[in-house]
This record gives C-alpha cells, sequence and structure tokens, in this order.
C-alpha cells in the first residue's frame, strides 16, 4: 500500500552487522519541530502528547486524500545491511524505505515497535526512510525512530536527496504542470521523468511538461542533481490531458448486453424492442472459431431457438435506429464460452480482420471486450503491468490499438472483467507467481488501452469475497462491495508483489456490473442498495463507513447489467429504477 516507490535492490547475499549507531536525525523529534523531516501537504507536527520517550513525538494526519507521509533522507554505505525500526501508534501506520523493504500495523491503540531490515545497493549512497498512515483513518504517531548502521558521505558533498511530495498543478488539454518539495543537500536543478525519458528541466521546485496529446495519461517522477550526480526519483504522480472526444454517449448511461445469439432461457429480444432508456447496447457475443484462431464470428440467434428472431436487414434498420437516438451498439467478444487467446501474432490480425467484418457489416459503434475463463493469464516472471510480455497480453492490446486507430478517435471501447482479473490484482498478480497466473491480468490491458478505453464497467458478481483498499474484505450483493471495488478503480492501487502501482482511471471511464436479477448472476443487489453505492461514489454521501480513497467522482459514467433480456424478464426493474436515477445525477 506504500505509495512512494522508487529503486531501491536488495543484496540478499550480504551478511548482516549490527551498529550500536542511529544515523537519523531528531529521530526522536526532540528538537520540537520537524526539522531533517519532510512531510506531505502540511499533514505533520511534533506534539507533547502522547509520546513513547522523550518529551515529543511526531503526529501525522492522514486524511481521505493523503496518507501525511513523513520522510528523512540519510547518507548511507553500499553494500551494507541496515535495521530500521520506530514505535508507532495507530491504525494503518507504515513504515520503511523508500523503493525498498517496509511493514505496517493495522491497529496500535498503544506504541507499538515496528522494525524491517534492507541492504543497500552496490552503488547506493543514501535511503529515504518513511513513515505514513493511510487514507481516512485518522492521525497516527511515531517516536523514537533507529536507522541502525554506518553513515555515508552526507549528501551535501554528494548527489542531493530525492525531492519529496510531487503533485499536479494545472492541466490543458496539451499540458501539465508540477511542483515538488526540495529535498536536502545542494541542488543544481531537477529532472522531470516521464518513464526513463528526461521531459523536463528546471532550477525551482516546479515545472510544465507541454506539447502532449488531448486526452492522454502520462506519470512523472522528479530527480535533483548537482555537480556530484542526480538523486533517486520521486514518487511518482499521474494525470490525464483535457481534450477528450466527446463521442456522443450520455453523461451517466445505462449499458446493458443483448442476447443477440441465444436466448438462455429468458427469451429473445427484437432490436427494434429494446427501450430507449439504453444507452449502451453490447451484443452478446461473437465467439472465436477456436481458442486460439483469433477468428472471431457473430452468429445472430437461429430461429429454432428464437421464434421471433428478426431478418438481417430489420436487425440492422433497427441499429440504425438506436444509433439515431444517440445510442451505442457494440459487439461484445467472448463471454463465459468464448475463449479467446490470442498467442501468436497471427491470431492477432485475424482478430483484428474478423472483428473488423462484424463491426463493418452490422455499421457498429464500436467492441466491449468481455474475456473470461482462461482467456487472459500472465507468464512466470511477468510483473510489470506496463512493460507485459506475454503473448496473450501484448498481441491483444496491439489488436485493441489496431482497431481503434482504423476507426477513430469516437470508436467506442468497453470491457467487461471480472473482479479476479482487475481488483484482486492487489493483493495477487499472476506473473509475480505463488498462485493463479490469471490473478490481475487485465491490469496491463487497461493500462495499455486508458487513452482509448471509454468505459471499464467491471462484473460486480460471480465473484469471491475481494480485500480493498481498507484491507477489508468485500462480499457481493451490496452497496459496500460496489463501493469499495469501484473506488479501487478510481484510486489505483499498488500491484501485489511487483512494486509497481496501477493508476486510476478518470471517473467519465468508470461504471460498475451487476445481475438484473436474481436469476442472472450471484451477487444480485437491489435497487436501494445500488442507488446508495452511487450516491457515496458520485457525491460522496451515505459511504457506510467506507472513506473513498480516489474521492468523489460526480462524472462517474454508470451502471452495466447482464442482462436486458433478464431485466424485461423480470418486469424491467434495472431499467426502471435505475434509468430515472442515473439521470438525475449531477
Amino acid at each position: 500500500m506504500a505509495a512512494l516507490l522508487v529503486t531501491i535492490g536488495l543484496n540478499a547475499t550480504q551478511a548482516p552487522a549490527a551498529f550500536a549507531a542511529n544515523i537519523l536525525s531528531n529521530s526522536g523529534f526532540e528538537t520540537g519541530s520537524l526539522s531533517n523531516w519532510a512531510c506531505s501537504g502540511g499533514t505533520g507536527s511534533v506534539v507533547s502528547t502522547p509520546v513513547h520517550s522523550g518529551s515529543y513525538a511526531l503526529a501525522g494526519a492522514a486524511s481521505g486524500s493523503d496518507t501525511a507521509q513523513c520522510t528523512q533522507t540519510v547518507a548511507v554505505k553500499a553494500n551494507t545491511a541496515y535495521t530500521l525500526s520506530a514505535w508507532v501508534r495507530g491504525s494503518y501506520v507504515y513504515l520503511g524505505v523508500t523503493g525498498g523493504a517496509s511493514t505496517w500495523t493495522p491497529s496500535a491503540t498503544s506504541y507499538t515497535k515496528l522494525s524491517v531490515s534492507f541492504t543497500t545497493t552496490a552503488s547506493q549512497t543514501s535511503a529515504q526512510i518513511f513513515l505514513h498512515g493511510w487514507y481516512g483513518t485518522g492521525t497516527y504517531n511515531a517516536d523514537d525512530v533507529e536507522l541502525d548502521g554506518p553513515g555515508g558521505t552526507p549528501p551535501g558533498d554528494g548527489a542531493p536527496a530525492a525531492p519529496t511530495a510531487p503533485q499536479l498543478g494545472a492541466v490543458t488539454s496539451n499540458s501539465m504542470a508540477l511542483s515538488w518539495t526540495a529535498p536536502t543537500g545542494t541542488v543544481t536543478g531537477y529532472r522531470v521523468y516521464e518513464g526513463n525519458t528526461a521531459v523536463a528541466t528546471s532550477t525551482g521546485t516546479s515545472a510544465t511538461i507541454g506539447g502532449l496529446t488531448p486526452c492522454t495519461t502520462h506519470t512523472y517522477t522528479v530527480a535533483a542533481y548537482n555537480s556530484a550526480g542526480e538523486s533517486p526519483k520521486s514518487d511518482s504522480v499521474t494525470g490525464t490531458t483535457g481534450g477528450c472526444t466527446d463521442t456522443g454517449l450520455a453523461k451517466h448511461a445505462l449499458i446493458g448486453y443483448l442476447h443477440a445469439s441465444f436466448a438462455n432461457g429468458s427469451g429473445y429480444i427484437r432490436m427494434a424492442d429494446v427501450p430507449s432508456a439504453w444507452d449502451i447496447i453490447d451484443l452478446a457475443f461473437g465467439e472465436p472459431t477456436s481458442p486460439t484462431s483469433g477468428d472471431v464470428r457473430f452468429n445472430r440467434c437461429p430461429a429454432s431457438e428464437c421464434p421471433n428472431v428478426e431478418s438481417d436487414a430489420d436487425f440492422i434498420a433497427a441499429i440504425r435506429a438506436k444509433q439515431a437516438q444517440g445510442k451505442k451498439v457494440l459487439i461484445s467478444i467472448g463471454g463465459q464460452n468464448g475463449q479467446v487467446q490470442l498467442t501468436t501474432t497471427a491470431a492477432r490480425d485475424t482478430f483484428v480482420s474478423s472483428v473488423s467484418a462484424i463491426i463493418d457489416k452490422y455499421g457498429l459503434d464500436g467492441l466491449d471486450v468481455d474475456f473470461e475463463g482462461h482467456s487472459l493469464y500472465l507468464d512466470a516472471g511477468d510483473t510489470d503491468f506496463a512493460n507485459p510480455t506475454t503473448p496473450v497480453i501484448v498481441n491483444l492490446i496491439s489488436a485493441l490499438k489496431t482497431l481503434k486507430a482504423k476507426y477513430g478517435s469516437k470508436f467506442v471501447l468497453t470491457m467487461a472483467p471480472e473482479t479476479f482479473f482487475v481488483q484482486v490484482g492487489y493483493k495477487f498478480y499472476g506473473g509475480a507467481g505463488g498462485g493463479d497466473n490469471r490473478t490481475g491480468a487485465y491490469l496491463p490491458v487497461i493500462h495499455a488501452l486508458r487513452d482509448a478505453l471509454t468505459v471499464l464497467h467491471v462484473q460486480d458478481y460471480n465473484s469471491g469475497p475481494v480485500t480493498g483498499l481498507d484491507e477489508q474484505w468485500h462480499n457481493v450483493g451490496n452497496a459496500d462491495f460496489h463501493i469499495a471495488m469501484t473506488d479501487m478503480v478510481k484510486a489505483g492501487f499498488t500491484v501485489a508483489g511487483t512494486g509497481h502501482r496501477f493508476p486510476g482511471l478518470r471517473a467519465d471511464q468508470i461504471a460498475f456490473g451487476l445481475p438484473a436479477a436474481t436469476s442472472a448472476g450471484n451477487g444480485y443487489t437491489s435497487p436501494a442498495q445500488v442507488q446508495q453505492a452511487l450516491n457515496c461514489l458520485a457525491k460522496g454521501q451515505d459511504c457506510g463507513g467506507y472513506t473513498l480513497r480516489g474521492g468523489t467522482s460526480p462524472a462517474i459514467r454508470g451502471l452495466m447489467t447482464w442482462s436486458i433480456n433478464w431485466d424485461r424478464y423480470f418486469n424491467w426493474e434495472f431499467m426502471n429504477s435505475h434509468e430515472p436515477f442515473l439521470n438525475a445525477l449531477p
């Protein structure tokens, strides 16, 4: 959960050594001030009670938008073992070294000692120590912080420490302003990095990056430098430029799947008979001729199963009528039975051509990716979601980017992953090993397509319990589940065991999915509970004790359901309850 990681390697072969020296300054805050410590957003202070020893201790005021991170950077020796410890008090208190080892306690009603060991790399000259709480959990205390080990060359005599607390300023369609807090040591200037590329330099603690493409997401870090060298990079900060193309989609959309190739016990609905309340209609399903062929076919429901099925001509005419009303009609690929594994570039290319043929034949507005089962997985060692290497992931990303480029900015791209493939990645990530290699497997696809993605509507159903950002288990079928799962998508989260953080999506890209009725899936949620979740997410109201880590989302896109057919079967409860409610949201 500590969102402040830059690269500090560990040398597991170095034998630990014991030292009596504490090389931190003002480690017990006995100066009565925060000297030598930097706390984010003015959240830190020194208090006289409660203390562990002496006269003073640190108080970090964690809020709904700030974990109250306090750091100190010290000079260290290379290839050397250190032990870091602190006495802490409060809920969810974290101690660690930036980019390396960390530890935490979920609840310390009285002062409790945390301790963690790490070993510096062969070229490391400084280490940043951090303490922080967690979003919305209130004030924590820390005292008697110790870093046991030999001191190195002071930062003033070498490269500076890392800048802290980077934050976004003004954002336009083609620029982003950043600011940060100066580190200790002599600083000549700063470099702003996107990945490993320096995109701006500054002699002060701010910079503006220009020449950006509208509606694109960027993640930046900052490093300080002087004549002796460059500091480690700061925490990352992520933002999205303005100027996103208006696809004509309703601000708060009602999204539903239409059984277009089967009846599934709920009966067939002719396209012309779909009520106008539905803003996105997903045609279920396009399926491949075999799991690895990439050859996707859309076969309309046969008359033997759907006696009232209309002709292709009437079907297409009804699609045009929906589009004239501003509705979007998409082909949904996959579903429960449609396994799609693009294991080769040939399958990728076939996928692009066959999906294009379906879109062109029916004049559709875009594509919904509903890959389930074993369609997506991560090879062992594939741990960086921003740079995936597993063929089924890489080829799908390439295929979707090709389709987006072919059809242009108005192309509607949606995704309907299960929680297993998204939020479960917070605690388990397939490529990191030690479990199912499918956990979190949608994350690299979502991230790579985030600038092209219209709506992500995770299936908040047919799911086991999932750990949220509050470190609590959440279960399907109530407002709490939808609040916690959707907040994870908005706030972003660290990806388990990888050292990487998945940045959250824009609110207008986020909806959540649920069954239209009890027969449609496990996790049916009553209309009152669904609307409680929407009130919490959009307005910050009636959150049931949950604190939104991603903040409120007035622009949240809406609701998805499986399915339009099941909703009709149960007298349109979903549509009649939620379409007016969505329209009334700000």
